[in-house]
Parts: structure tokens; sequence; C-alpha cells
């Protein structure tokens, strides 16, 4: 059985559960595999007690954020539309809208490191260098951003163009390498090959390298499931027309600018927090650590989910579709609830795993203790969190880029920023950490009725045609979707 009639039984004639798990499980592997990547450099450059190199990978991390939102651009955008194409059995234009992707996002991280390097000193200075921290952020910076964002962007587009197409493992595999590579290269460079005071170059070495032979596996293995798959690298029948790269573009931006936003709000809410004391800031990075567990295990269910519901709206096989939507729900917020319940129960242990507090140290207990009692309320988000999530991702699925965007900006921007604000003038420092699960609250209902809606609304909807100017095609649709009545669900 060849690679493509692999990937379509699984898509097709798999059960809903067993297809969800074979697609979702590898790609919540590497999601939790990536948070520790995430964590390796800023874990191993506090060993050095220097402040100024940890201070310096913190600036940074504000700019890598947007290479993730690069690569979420053509690769969500492009993955959503390529698994569409798939479910209509349109494999040229899947051919087609993978090679833009790739493309769109070599030349979006060319351009993006570019002014980096550029603007570097403005940048620099926006992002809060001190003197005594400049030289080590614009080392830091110019290593994993700027020569960076290349590898860093082309393989997470690429991850998610390979989970399109149903091969959920090579894009785990080709994720979990770089950020292994990184947790076991990041010592090495540091502490064994560089010589003492070249701690966060030795850091940054390391990140670029790991990022480098992630890349090398990805297109390695382009090369080798180019031809018996629908992944492509070149155009020999055509470019996509203009309205498939619109489909790309208006999911793929919505997706970018949601990540940007959940990063813009968490500083602004490490600002507020920082006029409260040291000890609360502190007890917040805990938390903001120990939250991602069910957070990256939520958005690796929805990465999951997000082809094969594509594919079954593409192929309008609305039950099934509907199916994968209903199964990824409930694991996801069954793993949300338990993981609510294990915090409230383990909050002081799970808080002292990222201090350790010593008797004689006032501000470390009282970090500890506060960073239990964060963790007790802002766990209640969680739940809401990946429900929030589950609706972004099928509505991705679904090609709804302006509603997808209108989701977004409820999330973070409307409702979440003002409403820290707010409640933690009125409530001090518990205010700003309950405002997230009021936001995520807030931003459920109305974003399940808007979803409820559009869903209520896909039997009525004519099958898409992204090839030029079919008229007849289109009237056809409409034909059939009129004696559909029987297709319809309760």
């Amino acid at each position: 059985m060849s690679l493509r009639d692999q990937n379509q039984a699984l898509f097709e004639e798999a059960s809903v559960p067993k297809a969800l798990a074979a697609m979702a499980i590898p790609t919540i592997i590497s999601q939790l595999i990536t948070l520790i990547y995430n964590l390796a450099d800023a874990f191993f450059v506090g060993r050095t007690g220097n402040p100024y190199m940890i201070a310096a990978v913190s600036l940074v991390f504000p700019v890598f954020a947007i290479t993730v939102a690069l690569s979420n651009l053509f690769g969500v955008g492009g993955g959503s539309l390529m698994s569409r194409c798939l479910g209509e059995g349109d494999e040229k234009s899947a051919r087609q809208v993978s090679a833009f992707s790739l493309y769109g996002s070599l030349a979006g991280a060319l351009v993006f490191s570019l002014t980096l390097y550029f603007l570097r000193r403005p940048i620099l200075v926006l992002l809060g260098a001190s003197p005594a921290t400049y030289a080590y952020t614009e080392t830091y910076l110019f290593l994993v951003v700027t020569l960076g964002t290349l590898p860093t962007v082309l393989s997470g587009t690429l991850a998610q163009l390979f989970r399109s197409v149903g091969f959920a493992k090579k894009a785990s595999f080709g994720l979990s390498l770089g950020a292994i590579l990184n947790i076991i290269l990041d010592p090495l460079f540091m502490f064994v090959l560089l010589p003492q005071g070249e701690e966060l170059t030795g850091a940054a070495l390391a990140t670029l390298l790991s990022n480098l032979i992630s890349l090398g596996y990805f297109l390695l293995s382009l090369v080798k499931t180019a031809k018996k798959s629908c992944l492509a690298y070149t155009f020999p029948e055509g470019l996509p027309s203009k309205e498939k790269i619109r489909s790309v573009l208006s999911v793929g931006f919505p997706s970018a600018l949601t990540n940007l936003l959940f990063d813009t709000s968490n500083l602004f809410l490490n600002h507020l927090m920082a006029g409260f004391g040291d000890a609360p800031l502190a007890a917040l990075g805990i938390v903001m650590k120990a939250e991602r567990i069910p957070l990256n295990t939520g958005l690796g269910i929805c990465q999951g989910m997000l082809p094969l519901v594509a594919y079954h709206y593409g192929a309008r096989k609305f039950i099934r579709m509907k199916a994968f939507i209903k199964m990824a729900r409930r694991a996801g917020l069954l793993f949300s609830l338990l993981c609510v319940l294990f915090y409230e129960l383990a909050a002081v242990p799970i808080a002292s795993l990222f201090i350790a507090a010593k008797p004689e140290s006032a501000i470390g207990l009282e970090t500890l203790a506060l960073g239990a009692l964060f963790l007790r309320f802002r766990c209640l988000a969680s739940p809401f969190a990946f429900l929030n999530f589950h609706i972004t991702f099928s509505l991705q699925a679904l090609g709804d880029g302006r509603i997808t965007l209108l989701v977004a900006a409820l999330r973070q921007a409307i409702i979440y920023i003002p409403l820290m604000h707010a409640m933690g003038a009125f409530l001090g420092y518990m205010g700003l950490i309950e405002s997230q699960t009021a936001a995520e609250m807030a931003t459920f209902f109305l974003a399940r009725w808007i979803f409820s809606r559009r869903l209520a609304a896909i039997n009525e909807s004519p099958k898409r045609d992204w090839g030029k100017g079919s008229l007849r095609q289109n009237r056809e649709a409409r034909t059939q979707s009129s004696k559909r009545q029987a297709f319809r669900e309760p």
C-alpha cells in the first residue's frame, strides 16, 4: 500500500477514536517535548548565576515568538486548505498549496531576518536591553532569531504541512528531534566546548544547530515523500489560484495573530504583576510554567483534529466530520478537568518543583505560598481555554478565517487585556490571576454560540469550487445540496 493510500485509509476508513489518536498522540508528544525545549535555554543559562545572561534570554523571547507566528501563517493556513482539497479529491490543488506555503514561509522568514539585522539597535532598545545586558541580548538575538528564523519557521511550516496529509509521526519526530538535541547540546556547548563567560553564546549556538538539524530532517523527508504524497516543493502544475492564496492567508493570519496576542497578553500580565512586588511576579512565573502542560496537551489534540475535520469538510462527510469535533472536545475537556483536580490537590508540591524555598528565606517561602495559591485559581481557566482552542482550530479546519479572527480578538484583545487591568485595579494580584478564567469563560460562551450557528449552516452550503470560473459545477453543487435533506443531522 502506498503512502497516499495509507493516509487515505487513516482519514476515511479508521474509526474516529483510532484516527484521532493516530494524529493527536504524536502531536501531543512533540508539544510536550517542545515545552521542555523552550525551557532548556532558560534553565541552563540560569545555572550560570549571571543575571544579565538570564535577562537576555527573557528579553529576546517576545521576538522569538514572532517566528512561531510566521510558521503558523503559512503552515496552519496552507495545511488546512491542503486537507480540504484532498477531501475534495483535488490533489493538484493540494500540491500547489503545499509549494506556495513552503516558499511563502521562506520569503517571510528572510524578510523578518533582514529586518532584525538592519534594525537590531532600535529593536534591542525597544526590548529593554540595558547597558549591562545589551551585549548579551544582541548575541542571543543574532544567533537564535536573526540566523535562526529560517530553520525555525520552515520547520514549523513543514510540520503543519506533513500533519495535513496524515504524516503526524514525521511531524512529531522532526520537531522532537530539534528539541531533544537542544537539551543535549546546551550543557555541552555552554560548559564544555566554550570558555567561561561564553555560556550564553553556547546556549544560542546549541539552539541554532538543533533547529538546523531539525530542518534538514524535514527537507529530506519532503524530498523522499514528494512523489508518494501531495507534498510538493516545486510548481510543475503552476501557482495556486488567487482564491486559494486568499484562503491560505485568511486562515493563517488569524492563527498567527492568536499567537502574538497570547504573548502580548502575557507581557501585560507580567508588567501589571510586577507592580505588586517581586514575590507575586516570581509566583506568576511558576504558574505560567506549570499551566503549559494542560495547554500544550490541548493544543496537541486540536492540531491532530484539524486535518481530519478539514478533510471530511472538503469531502462533505459532515457526520464523520462532526464526530471528530465531538471526540476531540471530549478528550481535551476530560484531560483539562483531570489537570484541574490534580493542581488543586498538589499545588504546593508542583510549585516546589520550580523554587527551592529555604526556611531562612522569607521571599522564597512567600513565593512558594503565592505560587500554590495562584495555581489553584489559575488552573480553573484550563477547561475553558481548551474549549476556546477547540473552537478556533475547528473554524480553521473549515476555512473560516474571519470568524477565527473574531474569536482570537475576543479572547485576548477585546476581553482579556481590558479585564486584566480592571480586575487588577479592584482586586489586586488575585484579580490579575482570576482575570484569565473570567476572560476564557466569557469568550467561550460567545464563541460557542458563533460556532454552533456555523455548524448548523454547514449542511446548507454547496460544495466549494477552488478552480477557475466553474459556474456549471457550482450550479450542480447547489442542486445536489437541496437534495441532501437526509444528510442533515439534528
